[in-house]
């Protein structure tokens, strides 16, 4: 009976849950000074575009982690979407950016654009919004993972996306006042990461003001 060689596991497809745990890592790093911004976001693009252990290994070898993440037993097969007319996932559309990156500056998204299925939000002493009134998405479910130092992220999402905020602040904050609830059909939003002494904010999309048909936004 053969055993597996050492490295074996390297040659091993991985899912978007390893490439979620090698992003935190590296959001980690750049908060405790280990990694520039641009760094993070070189890495992050290889994170996402990696599709074996193999792929993953180097990215984190001169970080203090253990090593490249060991495979997990296959669990059972995610049920099949299909989309309903007029839904707001449209898989196989062409995504928009897979980062919003703000160093001492600002930077927007909204309109009608298409979120990736994972997103990077990074703002270090500058602001991000990220506004998900007129989105759609490639995936049922999406997760965005943001970054504030001594800067500010504000993401708008409207009634008919289910978020789900389980972000971290020190000496910062990271808040939900989102309104969307669960219901069949309605794409998920998972939004994580972690503030300090800066601020992550859910909240619902900017009031309108209607008059016929044109409309303008109105600052909360």
């Amino acid at each position: 009976m053969s055993q597996d060689q050492p490295g074996d596991h390297l040659s091993i497809r991985i899912s978007n849950e390893d490439r979620e745990r090698v992003a935190q890592i590296l959001h980690n790093a750049m908060s405790e000074g280990r990694i520039e911004v641009a760094e993070l976001e070189e890495r992050l693009d290889a994170v996402y575009a990696a599709k074996t252990f193999a792929d993953l290994e180097p990215i984190t070898r001169d970080l203090p982690v253990t090593s490249t993440p060991v495979p997990r037993p296959p669990s059972a097969p995610a049920p099949v979407y299909s989309p309903v007319s007029g839904s707001r996932i449209v898989p196989g559309a062409m995504p928009g950016p897979g980062n919003s990156i703000a160093v001492m500056s600002g930077v927007e998204r909204k309109g009608d654009w298409v979120v990736p299925e994972r997103h990077n939000a990074v703002a270090v002493m500058g602001g991000v919004e990220i506004n998900l009134t007129h989105a759609r998405f490639t995936a049922p479910e999406t997760t965005i993972q943001c970054f504030a130092f001594m800067g500010g992220i504000e993401i708008y999402v409207p009634e008919d996306i289910h978020v789900i905020v389980d972000g971290f602040g020190f000496m910062g904050a990271f808040e939900d006042k989102s309104m969307g609830a669960q219901a069949p059909g309605r794409p998920v939003v998972r939004i994580t990461g972690f503030a300090m002494m800066g601020a992550v904010e859910v909240k619902p999309p900017k009031k309108r003001h209607l008059r016929g048909s044109d409309r303008r936004e109105i600052e909360d």
